[in-house]
């Protein structure tokens, strides 16, 4: 057995070099029982004659080869929602096992990081997370387990941080390690594989990472207040009687949207609203709540400006007061 074990150890040194040079699964799939018999004929006199050997069996050990591949190749551009980025695991040993994945935002060189929603597995493939449907893992826990050869694609959904500067770029990082163990080539899990085998750690280590790339897309949006004054006497004292007309510009920067941007503001105590002066870029609003952009109520005016994209020309909401 002595010398059937050394065959067994030259095999798994053989399938190393294999997987040195391919992300396929390496070679003969562990477990496999490979059987040997040696023949010798010769003849005595005129009879020939043959003679076996002993048959020699080597059960083939588990290689642990793992690749992580991006499959988000360019930037995900990521704004106010999460941005999806997709990795595929290939088991690229030669059995059966599963592999902890685990994600992380802190790259270094990060100009910031993301915070990471949710990790899950993709179980239809298609690369679009749906709630229901895909599964949900923790940081650092299982995938399913995988056959020689065969991958799964995992999704991790990331948020931008408040400090995430427009155009930026981050990266993700996804390590996939054999759920047995991970080392330097050559290490040995004994009995962990395939049936029992002996497992060994390949070329890879046992582990795979690829990073992915999110772009931030943000809007920017700012607002700039300002008032003039009539009062009755045709200049701009502010005293009982006069009437305020306060102008609000909302200006948008950014590669971004501003999703559902509404100004609002609050009649000033002291003040009475005048009806009917509410404006947007120069054009009537009705006070009603009705199909306009526009709604007054007996505390304040509110101006719905919708999805507004970074760069787009600036909205004014103007509106009038009279002091008490």
């Amino acid at each position: 057995m002595k010398n059937a074990k050394s065959l067994s150890a030259l095999a798994v040194l053989a399938l190393g070099v294999g997987a040195a040079t391919s992300v396929h699964a390496a070679g003969t799939s562990a477990g496999t029982v490979i059987t040997n018999t040696a023949t010798a004929t010769f003849t005595i006199g005129s009879t020939p004659n043959t003679v076996q050997s002993n048959t020699v069996s080597v059960k083939v050990d588990q290689l642990m080869n793992v690749t992580v591949t991006p499959l988000t190749t360019a930037p995900v551009l990521a704004g106010s929602g999460p941005a999806t980025l997709v990795y595929q695991v290939t088991n690229s040993g030669n059995g059966a096992e599963a592999f902890n994945l685990t994600d992380n935002p802190a790259v270094s060189g990060n100009p910031y990081n993301t915070t990471v929603q949710i990790l899950a597995i993709d179980v239809n493939g298609d690369g679009v997370y749906e709630p229901g449907v895909d599964t949900i893992i923790n940081n650092g826990a299982a995938s399913p387990v995988l056959a020689p050869d065969s991958s799964v694609k995992v999704l991790v959904l990331t948020n931008l941080p408040t400090n995430a500067t427009n155009g930026a770029t981050s990266q993700v990082q996804l390590t996939a390690a054999s759920a047995i163990g991970t080392g330097t080539p050559g290490t040995l899990f004994a009995g962990k594989g395939t049936g029992g085998v002996d497992a060994v750690v390949g070329a890879t280590g046992g582990q795979g990472t690829a990073s992915a790339s999110v772009i931030a897309s943000i809007a920017v949006v700012t607002l700039t207040k300002s008032a003039t004054i009539l009062d009755p006497y045709g200049t701009n004292t502010p005293v009982p009687g006069a009437v305020v007309t306060y102008s609000i510009v909302a200006h948008t920067t950014g590669s971004g949207t501003a999703t559902g941007l509404v100004v609002a503001d609050s009649f000033p105590t002291n003040t009475t609203y005048q009806p009917g002066t509410m404006q947007l870029n120069g054009t009537a609003l009705t006070d009603a709540a009705d199909t306009d952009a526009g709604t007054a109520s007996a505390t304040g005016i509110s101006v719905t400006l919708g999805n507004v994209t970074g760069g787009a020309p600036d909205s004014t909401v103007t509106f009038k007061v009279k002091i008490n």
